[in-house]
């Protein structure tokens, strides 16, 4: 044989038919998240919040409902949207990849109007035990929005509007303002007063006509009512996202103190120009519908309000930057403490065993053998034997010999029919003697 020719290893023939496996596919490489979502790497986070609405409302299942490609896109859309939505995960994402982000932490957003009764049961259950979960807003809602098939009511600047949406249903109101009033700024607000569940939506209009989602801001409690809030003032607001927190908080208390700052982050737009703006109310809860009020305001006169509302964020910015060191600190403290806890905890029973066995060591120096204790049932047995025996007594029966005098039974009979006899002996057959009275 050749030298370049190898031999190719025989198979042996061990009677039995060889399962033929199948070929095992390659693995599916995933696609870069701003190439999912089509947006550069440099896209602000408007344009990547505009890009992922058009493209979930494109790719939703309720369009889309007997197409396993779409299906797929929108969960591929929806991962990809929830790593460059956060800050942390997208420096992650952006240094090392998907190594830096694992899969089953990101969370989906339900949307209530797609799912059946007993889903939303559930859902609601596990909202109601603590269990964070994300909504997003109907795609029914988001494409009549888009069409330009929505009735718009005017929200008058200062005056308050009290009504009642259904759930998953959304009522529209447009603003007006002029430009002394955009340079002044805007805030608009709904809260409701029975604690439910709603979101307050900012609509851009498009060319056709129609109007898209632009900023998203739930609904939370404070004292008795919930309520959301947009403020326009020309500066930088921040708004809290606490679903990092809450996820957080699941797998570590302590950790929900820390990451409780996470979701501090700037609002997209921080004015309004001259013209008319479209805010909105879904309602959000599982059953039942939201009584809300909702109310525009011109922040030209609260002046005081926002100097307050600029320094308080701005010293919550600085805690944040704190936390971070705060929380390696606490930490390093905190294993410092639990060992020595588990120490305290050895200590103690080391000690403990030292003492017993010098307790038993001193009591070794004895010659007088130990007592043995009697058990509580030879004590019971005992006492038992000794009523018997008196109760043969008092009849005039005799344990030595086993026989009566008088009637010549057995000790085991006699003393039988005596048990008896007390058994059925009751308290009022007791025998009184009267004695004899004296005279007056």
């Amino acid at each position: 044989m050749p030298a370049a020719q190898k031999s190719k290893p025989e198979r042996v023939n061990s009677g039995k038919k060889q399962e033929q496996q199948p070929p095992q596919e390659p693995p599916q490489l995933r696609r870069d998240i701003y190439e999912v979502l089509g947006v550069p790497h440099n896209s602000t986070d408007q344009e990547i919040k505009s890009a992922y609405r058009k493209l979930a409302l494109k790719y939703h299942p309720d369009k889309n409902a007997n197409d396993p490609k779409a299906s797929d896109m929108f969960k591929e859309v929806t991962f990809s949207y929830n790593i460059l939505s956060d800050p942390e995960k997208r420096r992650q994402y952006d240094a090392a990849g998907f190594e830096a982000v694992e899969s089953e932490n990101q969370e989906l957003e339900l949307d209530l109007s797609s799912l059946g009764t007993v889903n939303t049961m559930f859902a609601a259950l596990f909202s109601k035990l603590g269990v964070p979960i994300k909504t997003t807003v109907s795609a029914t809602v988001l494409e009549e929005a888009l069409n330009g098939r929505v009735s718009i009511s005017p929200l008058p600047l200062g005056q308050p509007i009290f009504r009642k949406v259904e759930k998953q249903s959304a009522h529209f109101y447009s603003v007006s303002i002029t430009e002394e009033e955009a340079r002044g700024g805007l805030v608009c607000r709904v809260q409701s007063s029975d604690k439910s569940k709603f979101k307050l939506l900012y609509f851009e209009q498009e060319e056709n006509g129609g109007i898209s989602l632009a900023l998203q801001e739930d609904s939370t409690k404070s004292r008795k009512v919930t309520s959301a809030g947009m403020f326009f003032l020309g500066f930088p607001v921040y708004r809290l996202d606490r679903s990092a927190s809450s996820v957080a908080a699941a797998k570590d208390p302590d950790a929900a103190f820390f990451k409780k700052l996470d979701g501090f982050q700037p609002c997209e737009l921080i004015e309004l120009k001259p013209g008319t703006h479209v805010f909105a109310v879904y309602g959000d809860n599982f059953f039942k519908s939201v009584s809300y009020t909702i109310e525009a305001l011109c922040a030209s006169p609260f002046t005081k309000e926002k100097d307050d509302l600029r320094e308080a964020e701005a010293q919550l910015l600085s805690k944040r930057a704190e936390l971070s060191k705060f929380e390696s600190e606490y930490r390093e403290v905190l294993t410092q403490f639990t060992e020595m806890t588990n120490r305290y905890a050895k200590e103690m029973q080391a000690i403990d065993d030292l003492l017993k066995q010098r307790n038993e060591i001193h009591a070794s120096y004895t010659v007088v053998p130990p007592m043995k204790r009697s058990s509580s049932k030879t004590k019971r047995s005992s006492a038992k034997e000794s009523k018997e025996e008196g109760y043969g007594k008092e009849e005039g029966y005799t344990n030595e010999e086993g026989y009566c005098k008088e009637e010549g039974y057995s000790s085991s009979r006699e003393r039988k029919s005596v048990r008896e006899r007390l058994r059925k002996k009751k308290w009022f057959n007791i025998h009184l003697k009267a004695g004899k009275r004296k005279s007056c």
